[in-house]
């Protein structure tokens, strides 16, 4: 990121003020002169970035309670782009209402998908509230506060709360405590740090018994930590996929470049789509002893 300090980075957001990738985008780029914009779907920060109207764009890309996103990995893989950073956000779901509002007054939630699929514990114990998917969950809040329905909540963090006047009336209701999302920075071109530590790459392999298992040995067999796998079916090839993967190491280190060089020749496809530093923040250390 060579831009100059006056000049404005255009970041293209998912959501809106208040959300978690609002805050994925805040720390990313703590200290730079960002211009964000803000997208209700997916494809809305995705286009930004390919059509070049936006530097960057920051997007969810996992959770650790409900896994990958697939519409963004999908949507990655469509529009051609790269991987040039990511974040971790520790996801602190609380419920919002009106202020003055009580929980018995509760007859609809609205929140994203995600954020309805993470609280599910806590909403089985109120089966008779209504609940409404939505763009995300800054977007919820803000529906709450411009509806003025004391019978309405959502589900957002306590940012949102703020940014829109919204009391939090239950903290904690995700139903997994070490819940985090992962968030990628993407751009329309490749970037590579000599502090890169992490490859994001996509594959398909041939359409024969053990092809996924022959790739895989490429990476334990030369010493390579892989920290995530998706599959995502290939459109018009039925119960055939194309592999999202993530290894740990650095294109510039000729031993890395010659595995990823070997590996490809296996492949029917082969893409590296980044070389970045990978998140080593706070969150991710308190991951790691969670797992410990």
């Amino acid at each position: 990121m060579d831009a100059s300090e006056d000049m404005p980075l255009n970041i293209a957001c998912f959501g809106q003020p208040g959300s978690y990738t609002y805050e994925a985008m805040k720390t990313y780029f703590a200290g730079k002169n960002i211009l964000p914009t803000y997208g209700s779907h997916f494809e809305d920060v995705v286009q930004a970035v390919a059509t070049r109207q936006a530097r960057y764009g920051v997007l969810p890309i996992e959770n650790s309670s409900t896994g990958g996103i697939t519409d963004v990995y999908d949507l990655i893989h469509r529009y051609d782009c790269c991987v040039v950073g990511e974040k971790y956000v520790k996801v602190e779901h609380c419920l919002l209402t009106l202020p003055g509002a009580k929980l018995e007054d509760i007859r609809e939630v609205y929140s994203h998908p995600q954020g309805l699929n993470q609280c599910r514990s806590y909403l089985k114990h109120h089966s008779e509230w209504q609940l409404h998917p939505y763009f995300s969950t800054s977007q919820s809040a803000e529906e709450v506060q411009k509806m003025g329905d004391p019978h309405i909540a959502a589900i957002a963090n306590k940012t949102a709360a703020y940014m829109y006047g919204l009391d939090v009336l239950v903290e904690h209701i995700n139903d997994n405590t070490m819940n985090y999302t992962r968030f990628f920075i993407i751009a329309a071109d490749m970037e590579q740090s000599p502090d890169a530590d992490k490859i994001t790459l996509v594959l398909t392999t041939q359409h024969r018994p053990g092809a996924l298992y022959h790739v895989l040995g490429y990476f334990f067999y030369n010493g390579m930590n892989m920290t995530h796998l998706e599959s995502r079916p290939l459109k018009g090839r039925p119960f055939e996929y194309f592999f999202h993967i993530d290894v740990m190491g650095n294109l510039r280190n000729p031993a890395t470049a010659r595995v990823l060089r070997n590996l490809a020749e296996h492949c029917n496809y082969f893409k590296i789509l980044g070389n970045y530093v990978s998140d080593q923040g706070g969150n991710v250390d308190e991951i790691r002893r969670h797992r410990g």
